[in-house]
């Protein structure tokens, strides 16, 4: 068997088609999404973040703020900047962009963001409105993993998922978004027994345990979605998923690569909550 190949950057480049046409129709109603990115200190991964999001916008048409802070910069003065874009009503959306340096407490600024500008989905308002099932901004890999899966023309509805990983950033809010969608989940962790049983049972594996190709295909179900949401360095430099992609694509079903699979999903959901923020905030949605 031969598995497809879920491709995230096509998937990424249609959501995008779509929203641009959008915009440019609230942009004749003078409504223009706007961003705001907060960088703090210079590590490379996350200036390299920073720089997609601030051309995603730009090719959307949306109004970009970019904030770049010393790395000495204090938690009290990055809470006043965090204030004044919860103010400014050309922002709809406001990203801290994690890690944060030791010094400045994360739940502190997270909790600080105004909710409906919460375009990351951490703040706990809008957690606990996706644990509960009310409208709220959804975390933006799980909402690009749901939107993969959808896009194979599987049906959740009734299928098992089994989710690796229960990190609050991936792990526990896909699996909610997943028992959103009608199918019945499992997660596993570290510290589960017995996994690979667990796993061949899965319709749907979403792997994020942060563990370069962890998952072969002995955990694996012939003809399975697998939806692989890690992202490792390794020591010649290469990138490497949580999945052994050329191991498991022989019995699953339709997956995602490492690049090119979940990772343009991300920014492309960061651009479409802070598109539905600036509806909200002008009565549009």
């Amino acid at each position: 068997m031969t598995a497809s190949i879920i491709n995230g950057k096509e998937v990424s480049q249609e959501i995008r088609a779509s929203m641009t046409t959008e915009v440019k129709q609230l942009s004749e109603q003078g409504v223009v999404p706007g961003l705001a990115v907060v960088l703090v200190g210079e590590d490379p991964a996350s200036q390299v973040y920073v720089r997609n999001k601030e051309k995603a916008c730009h090719d959307l048409g949306f109004y970009s703020e970019v904030h770049r802070l010393d790395a000495s910069t204090s938690q009290e003065d990055l809470l006043a900047l965090v204030d004044k874009l919860n103010k400014q009503e050309s922002i709809n959306g406001i990203l801290v962009q994690l890690p944060l340096p030791k010094h400045i407490e994360e739940k502190a600024v997270i909790d600080a963001i105004a909710v409906d500008k919460d375009v990351d989905g951490f703040h706990p308002v809008n957690v606990g409105n996706l644990v509960i099932g009310d409208d709220s901004l959804l975390p933006c890999t799980p909402a690009g993993v749901i939107e993969l899966i959808k896009r194979t023309g599987l049906e959740m509805s009734g299928k098992h998922a089994v989710v690796i990983g229960r990190s609050n950033i991936v792990g526990k809010p896909v699996s909610l978004l997943l028992q959103r969608e009608n199918a019945t989940v499992t997660m596993c962790h570290s510290r589960t027994a017995n996994m690979k049983e667990i796993t061949r049972q899965a319709d749907i594996l979403v792997v994020a345990i942060g563990r370069a190709n962890f998952v072969d295909a002995d955990f694996v179900k012939p003809g399975a979605v697998v939806i692989d949401v890690g992202m490792n360095r390794l020591d010649n430099g290469k990138l490497a998923g949580d999945v052994d992609f050329e191991s498991v694509k022989t019995v699953s079903g339709p997956i995602t690569p490492v690049p090119g699979g979940v990772g343009p999903m991300t920014i492309t959901m960061l651009m479409q909550n802070t598109l539905i923020a600036a509806k909200r905030a002008h009565g549009l949605a």
